[in-house]
């Protein structure tokens, strides 16, 4: 198996490089002539993005493992994803986007054997071959209620123009949960900051989402003065992370979210409280090893789900505390008594990091982040994976737990105001909340380009 996955590697690495090459040269002449005719109030807009990550780490200790285990001999995987975003304003502060993506690429092992995966390009689907998708197609509608002018600069689907501080925004049809909710100036971004999962979203928000992470819904947000409320309904997938073919919110998730601004010390901050209630044919930890002790078989989710809800909650907070220095944290927990649906096997997490500017050594461009992350599970998931349970992303074949424990550090390194080059270290104690392998250093490059 090592060495299918390592000769499936080298056979794409020259199309890829080959490929990076060539589009980046293309988006940095489209940037190019985009600065030197920016529209004052954008009618539509086309934006691109490039992102190639390549991961590898040694070999590490591993007495055992299973299905869905990191493999130990060491492995280097790459992921490539290339999007258009399209967007067109419709009618007075409507907006319409469509992101159409080609992805190519896997995640180390599969994207299996850590709870916090090392990788958020990394999709629960890999593919030698690029293919073709489109992740988002959805509308917003921005409603003025008054307040100061603020300017909106052209991005990723946002187009160029003004809108009162004052509003409610509506977003209706396909993009991402943790596009409106949960997000954070410092550690959100896998193409631009900190990669690992359980450091770029609260890692027991077990948000909706098929295996590229993107569903279908509708959100609200009331922006007011220094406080915004946002709330949104989201299709589950009808099996646990499973490919979402049609609309039907039959399995469905409800978000909701709070969030304060605030100056410290004339520095902005923000505090931001979500909770959300998973509602979806789904297992009980406890009655999954039940049934197996019975029948003396492994214990297995999918033959005990029935209708049941799930709750939880994460505390968001970001702060600038210097021109050039951030930092954030973020508090997750969830019901743990229930399978995980569609995230990750995390049930509380706690991160925290820092990211410093480049200002102070005359790279101001420059990011240099570093962020500390605990992942836990619940008794009634330790039992079940000691048992030999499968999850979505772990599974040792059996499991003596210890919280999974990991720090990440990254430098990006800004080549031009459309290409950045980073470097990436993780060291992850326990992985897959498993005392026995580990611990293992995952080493990363990654190259990101934009226009």
């Amino acid at each position: 198996m090592t060495q299918f996955k390592q000769s499936r590697l080298e056979a794409t690495m020259p199309f890829v490089i080959t490929a990076c090459v060539s589009l980046l040269c293309a988006f940095h002449s489209l940037a190019a002539r985009a600065d030197d005719a920016m529209p004052a109030n954008e009618q539509w807009a086309v934006h691109g993005q490039l992102t190639n990550i390549t991961q590898w780490h040694p070999q590490f200790r591993s007495p055992y493992s299973g299905p869905n285990s990191l493999e130990s001999n060491g492995r280097t995987e790459e992921t490539t994803d290339l999007t258009l975003f399209a967007g067109l304003r419709l009618w007075r502060g409507a907006e319409l986007w469509v992101n159409t993506e080609i992805d190519q690429g896997f995640g180390l092992s599969n994207t299996l054997g850590v709870a916090g995966f090392p990788s958020g390009e990394a999709y629960k689907v890999g593919a030698n071959t690029p293919y073709l998708r489109v992740p988002r197609v959805f509308i917003r509608q921005v409603i003025p209620l008054g307040g100061a002018e603020q300017q909106v600069e052209s991005a990723a689907n946002q187009l160029t123009g003004v809108r009162s501080a004052d509003n409610v925004t509506l977003t209706v049809g396909k993009f991402s949960v943790v596009d409106i909710f949960d997000t954070n100036s410092y550690a959100h971004d896998p193409r631009a900051d900190f990669m690992n999962w359980s450091a770029i979203d609260g890692g027991a928000f077990d948000y909706a989402a098929d295996p590229w992470g993107y569903t279908y819904g509708a959100a609200a947000e009331w922006s007011q003065d220094w406080w915004t409320l946002r709330g949104g309904l989201f299709q589950l997938s009808g099996a646990p992370n499973a490919k979402i073919t049609r609309v039907d919110f039959k399995q469905r998730s409800l978000v909701g979210e709070i969030e304060a601004r605030h100056q410290w010390q004339g520095h902005p901050g923000k505090v931001k409280l979500l909770a959300f209630v998973n509602r979806a044919q789904m297992a009980r930890y406890a009655d999954a090893v039940e049934l197996a002790r019975g029948t003396g078989a492994t214990p297995d989710v999918s033959l005990v789900r029935h209708d049941r809800s799930r709750a939880g909650f994460v505390l968001n907070l970001e702060q600038e505390l210097t021109s050039d220095l951030g930092a954030f944290a973020r508090v997750s927990a969830r019901d743990g008594s229930k399978e995980t649906y569609e995230f990750t096997e995390i049930d509380r997490s706690l991160s925290a990091g820092l990211s410093l500017k480049g200002d102070r050594w005359g790279r101001r461009d420059d990011v240099l982040g570093v962020a500390m992350v605990v992942n836990a599970l619940s008794g009634a998931a330790q039992e079940y994976f000691a048992a030999g349970g499968l999850g979505l992303l772990i599974g040792d074949g059996k499991l003596n737990y210890a919280p999974e424990k990991i720090m990440e550090m990254y430098y990006s390194l800004r080549l031009d105001s459309h290409l950045a080059l980073s470097f990436d270290y993780q060291h992850i104690a326990n992985p897959a909340y498993n005392r026995d392998r580990g611990p293992v250093s995952i080493y990363g490059v990654r190259l990101h380009a934009e226009f």
